[in-house]
């Protein structure tokens, strides 16, 4: 059966409890990356929020940010920005550390991966806490461009990320209160 409504896409989401540390609940996506429909549908939705908006391109944190930002790039016919974790990118590049829920992370981009003045879409499968998207989203303005918008498939919202977004048009599929 194909998933008509974004509700339907919950069922796709497998709930992991003490993952990846006792206490934390982890909500697993890769059933509805797997599920060819359900993936679609979901990308589509997301599509949906900006197909009337000037999107000049999407970016994306590694790893699972890259599964939803690339198909969500070419259904906009736009290019995609790799933020990925230190030593993976191989020019020369910006770095920010921040925290997670369980843990410190860091990201990095290439200094040229935007342009000023460039509209961008910052995508990742779920919002938790919004350590990694407010990350995210500081590296893309040290670049001169500008964050138009934020999609996730999944909010977490009792974690209050969107505490750290304030300010962003932050938009989400399905939300876990």
């Amino acid at each position: 059966m194909q998933p008509s409504k974004p509700g339907d896409l919950r069922r796709y989401i497998r709930d992991l409890p003490d993952y990846p540390v006792k206490g934390v609940i982890f909500r697993d996506l890769t059933p509805l990356f797997k599920d060819e429909k359900a993936f679609r549908l979901a990308v589509d939705r997301l599509a949906g929020f900006y197909k009337r908006e000037k999107v000049d391109m999407v970016a994306a944190v590694e790893a699972r940010g890259f599964i939803v930002g690339a198909p969500l790039a070419l259904k906009l016919g736009v290019g995609f920005v790799p933020l990925r974790k230190p030593g993976k990118l191989p020019w020369k590049k910006r770095k920010v550390t921040y925290r997670l829920e369980y843990a410190d992370e860091s990201i990095e981009i290439h200094e040229d991966a935007l342009k000023k003045g460039q509209r961008v879409l910052l995508v990742d499968d779920l919002l938790a806490t919004g350590g990694t998207a407010a990350a995210a989203a500081k590296l893309i303005e040290e670049l001169g461009a500008k964050v138009m918008g934020m999609a996730f498939i999944v909010e977490l919202k009792y974690l209050g990320g969107r505490n750290k977004l304030k300010g962003y048009d932050v938009r989400s599929l399905l939300v876990y209160e």
